[in-house]
């Protein structure tokens, strides 16, 4: 199939205070609700979007950017493959192929309404979330633009009883996430070995969900929270149980703890800069993909987020060598094959380090760290 995306994880790098670009508002009432909360959600709205893009041109043939495979799929298509010529449908594979980051402008702008009967009405919280991505921005919400007729395409293809009739489907994917990858586990240990400090945490799923993750930091005055939007849980009957462990916990572990690493980085940037100038040694350029990294910072940050989740499988599976052995593996065989090639120095040089300073947080040994891979 043709390809339009090969990308793993992307960090939406515009965050800022909700008072300068009202991305979002959270009043009292909301953060009494949500401090110290990790939600899984299959939003409505969202849902719609991610639907409306599978069928798409472009969307039926990007089987990255969409996931194709599975039941659910194939009820999608058997509902709403017949309404692809609609105007706005044809408006939105225009968009992606303008642009396949038209994909998070719209998708992760979907918290911006929900459903009141066949109305769309703009959330209290969530104003204009999704603002820039890889250094490209937007001034107006593309749900904004489009909001008759998202909610016209809604209501003439019977969206809302779809959504509802699959619900059980979705409590079972939420259901899921809470057995194979326990957030709650993650953000304690990322807490314990990092400064930073986030109140609340909000999961994005959808079925639909392929490769095309991303995440993002909110924050109004003192109240932060990160949303994720990732896929759901994947089950590979060839790995243990503990190893489907691994594989759902590292996809969520690594688009959470690019909140944690990110803040160091940018203390130590000219330090990083030095160390990594030589982008040939880092990144495989010719690998698809790798051009969302483009200079040292972001370079570091994903072989970071990758290292630090190899010291959270060492603490966890310290008594199952079998299972450690694993996640050692894939970690840096899955970096390798994205165009990092330098993982496995990376996760052997951060492990060290924490050896050597056991009882100080991550971002205090950067310094050390980041001179070491500076002589590699």
């Amino acid at each position: 199939m043709k390809r339009i995306i090969l990308l793993l994880s992307l960090l939406l790098n515009f965050v800022m205070t909700a008072q300068e670009t009202r991305q979002i508002q959270f009043d009292e009432k909301f953060k009494k609700e949500y401090q110290g909360s990790a939600r899984i959600e299959i939003n409505e709205l969202k849902e719609l979007l991610h639907i409306m893009i599978a069928i798409t041109e472009a969307g039926l043939e990007n089987d990255d950017m969409i996931q194709q495979n599975g039941e659910y799929y194939q009820d999608v298509l058997q509902h709403f493959k017949k309404y692809g010529n609609e105007k706005i449908i044809i408006k939105f594979d225009s968009l992606i192929k303008a642009n396949p980051l038209n994909y998070v402008f719209l998708t992760g702008n979907g918290t911006s309404y929900d459903f009141k009967n066949n109305q769309l009405v703009a959330n209290t919280y969530y104003l204009f979330p999704a603002q820039s991505v890889s250094g490209q921005k937007i001034t107006v919400n593309p749900i904004t633009t489009y909001k008759k007729e998202i909610e016209d395409f809604a209501l003439t293809s019977g969206f809302r009883k779809f959504y509802k009739a699959h619900l059980p489907y979705y409590k079972s994917i939420i259901s899921m996430y809470h057995k194979q990858a326990n957030l709650d586990e993650q953000w304690k240990w990322l807490e314990k070995n990092f400064n930073t400090k986030i109140n609340s945490y909000l999961i994005l799923c959808s079925p639909l969900i392929n490769g095309f993750n991303y995440t993002d930091s909110y924050k109004d005055k003192d109240f932060k929270q990160i949303v994720m939007v990732l896929p759901p849980i994947e089950e590979e009957k060839s790995l243990s149980e503990k190893e489907n462990i691994v594989l759902n916990t590292r996809g969520m572990f690594t688009e959470i703890d690019h909140n944690y690493v990110g803040t160091p980085t940018k203390k130590y940037i000219k330090e990083i800069e030095e160390a990594l100038k030589d982008r040939e040694k880092w990144v495989n350029t010719k690998q698809e993909g790798t051009q969302y990294y483009p200079n040292p910072e972001k370079v570091f940050d994903e072989y970071m987020t990758y290292a630090a989740f190899y010291l959270f499988c060492v603490e966890k599976f310290e008594n199952d060598q079998k299972t450690l052995d694993h996640a050692y593996y894939s970690v840096n065989q899955v970096m390798k094959e994205r165009g990092f090639p330098k993982m496995k120095e990376f996760n052997d040089g951060l492990l060290a380090m924490k050896k050597k300073h056991p009882n100080e947080k991550i971002d205090d040994f950067y310094p050390a760290f980041i001179q070491w891979l500076g002589q590699l």
